[in-house]
Parts: structure tokens; C-alpha cells; sequence
């Protein structure tokens, strides 16, 4: 068997984090959401049943929150943040695609979310 393309997925990982452009959001923070779908070549784990041969979601999760940690005003640049640390440490992800959402934002409107989806290959 050939795996033609295959992913590693991390849903809904929740955090909370003080991102935002007003002052309060840096003062009382918000929860946020983000989805990962990381595509990676599998084969060799799928045969060898060895974590070495893939990528390890639970290193993946350590980067999101290292990151997230840090603020920021905008999502935008907490995204392309966690894309270009994600290459880095990780060389076989060949595709990053990633939603960040900020539940409740402070925008005077009832709205569930808001946030980016960004899809980037490396370069």
C-alpha cells in the first residue's frame, strides 16, 4: 500500500490567551479555539509503528501553547507565529492549514467566534 496524502489532525485544542487590540482583552484575556491539519508523510510510520517516523501531535500541541502564551494584538501575527515554529522544528510537515477563533470577542455584536484560517506551505 501507498499512502497518496495523508494529515495529522488536532481539533478544537482550547486555550486561554491574551490576544487582542483593546485593553481589556489584554487585562481579563478569552478562550480560544484552534484546528490543525497538518499534512505529513506517513508511510514509514504506518509500517513501523514508531512515533520517530512521524510527526508527534503532542510536541505539536507543546508549540500551539508556547505561543499562544505570548501576546499579541492581532491573531494574524499569532498565526504566521506558530506556522513558521511549527517548520522549524518540525521538517517533515510539508503543509500547515490552521484556524484560530477567539470565542466571544468584544465587538458589541453576538458573535460565537472570530478568527483567520491560514494554509501555507513551506518554502
Amino acid at each position: 500500500m501507498k499512502i497518496n496524502n495523508s494529515y495529522i489532525l488536532l481539533k478544537e485544542i482550547r486555550c486561554y490567551a491574551y490576544h487582542g487590540v483593546a485593553p481589556q482583552e489584554n487585562l481579563i484575556g478569552n478562550e480560544y479555539i484552534i484546528d490543525l491539519k497538518l499534512k505529513v508523510d506517513i508511510n514509514k510510520a504506518a509500517q513501523t509503528d514508531e512515533v520517530a517516523d512521524t510527526v508527534n501531535y503532542a510536541e505539536v500541541h507543546q508549540v500551539i501553547m508556547a505561543e499562544m502564551a505570548v501576546p499579541s494584538k492581532l491573531l494574524e501575527h499569532v498565526g504566521g507565529r506558530i506556522i513558521e515554529k511549527l517548520f522549524q522544528q518540525f521538517p517533515a510537515l510539508e503543509e500547515i492549514e490552521l484556524h484560530l477563533s477567539k470565542r466571544n470577542p468584544p465587538m458589541g455584536a453576538d458573535v460565537e467566534s472570530a478568527g483567520i484560517e491560514l494554509h501555507c506551505s513551506r518554502k
